[in-house]
């Protein structure tokens, strides 16, 4: 298949793209590099700079058989503070995009979507059956945008994917996570580990959990980008299915931190702060549904292999 990617320059859209590639497909990366990385681009995708909302109709002109979209604002304390961008930039590009699609005739599109869209979850792990109320603009704007696809998805025959989950990590090679802003627990700790920061900090250590730190669920970015091309490849004409992505179980802060210790052999000071307002106790998706409709399973739900891919990739961009 002919597949756009867009936001393919960043952290999960670039290894999306590599495994598009070696599973055979022609791959086409669009991004305007506000965040993500030339060189992240994988050889063998063509890629075109630009915005999406500027450009998307005349790349689509050229006849695509879908998109895996992954652009987007993710900065959930920008889109509190500053929530126009988001509105703008997440949810009216990815109508753009949608109308592009509709006009051109491209019939797949998978979404990166985001368990915050389920906010405060009232059980756990979350099934895609869990009431949706986001409590950022950040979420509320995928949320948004999955509404937008099922109309455009029932309207015009479009097969359409979306993918929810939670924690992006680990790396694929020389593709890792390199934020401007980062906010990602692992390459914070991480960052301990080569000198650039004192200490990590720890949200509370009094949550109802069994070390007294939040769980959270944590997926590798591999594991992830082949959902996504089990989602392009199995959508279906007419349909908007919406999956959640995760290992089912969680880790703890302790658990993450002393895991970078190990694997790091630094000793990783952190230091307790005050719980945050609206952190739940543990978040963590179920991906029943995702195993049994795609087939799919996540091949490296091992933290301490998370981890490892994470620390090698961090070291090598450091020249450690």
């Amino acid at each position: 298949m002919k597949l756009l990617v867009t936001g393919g320059a960043g952290y999960v859209g670039s290894v999306c793209a590599a495994r598009l590639l070696e599973a055979g497909h022609e791959v086409v990366v669009l991004d305007d590099l506000s965040t993500g990385h030339a060189d992240a681009v994988p050889a063998g995708a063509r890629f075109v700079q630009g915005d999406i909302a500027d450009v998307i109709g005349e790349v689509l002109a050229e006849g695509f058989d879908g998109v895996l979209h992954f652009a987007a604002k993710s900065l959930v304390g920008e889109s509190m503070q500053d929530p126009g961008k988001y509105w703008t930039g997440n949810v009216l590009t990815a109508i753009r995009l949608l109308d592009a699609m509709k006009e051109h005739g491209t019939p797949k599109l998978v979404f990166s979507s985001t368990a915050a869209t389920y906010g405060e979850p009232r059980e756990v792990p979350i099934p895609e059956t869990a009431p949706t109320h986001p409590t950022n603009t950040y979420g509320a704007t995928k949320l948004a945008i999955d509404h937008a696809i099922t109309s455009y998805a029932q309207a015009f025959g479009i097969a359409a994917t979306s993918l929810r989950y939670f924690n992006v990590a680990g790396a694929y090679g020389h593709i890792g996570e390199r934020h401007a802003v980062e906010t990602h627990l692992i390459p914070l700790v991480l960052q301990v580990a080569l000198g650039q920061r004192e200490h990590i900090q720890i949200f509370g250590e009094d949550w109802p959990t069994e070390d007294g730190t939040c769980v959270r669920d944590y997926i590798h970015v591999t594991d992830l980008a082949d959902a996504h091309l089990l989602a392009v490849e199995t959508s279906v004409a007419g349909e908007h299915r919406i999956y959640n992505l995760g290992n089912g179980t969680g880790f703890s802060v302790k658990q993450v931190i002393d895991t970078c210790r190990e694997v790091t052999g630094h000793p990783i000071p952190a230091v307790v702060a005050p719980r945050r307002a609206g952190d739940p106790a543990v978040l963590v998706a179920s991906a029943e549904r995702a195993r049994t409709e795609l087939g799919w399973k996540p091949e490296r739900a091992d933290i301490a292999g998370i981890v490892r891919d994470a620390w090698e990739f961090t070291k090598t961009r450091q020249g450690a």
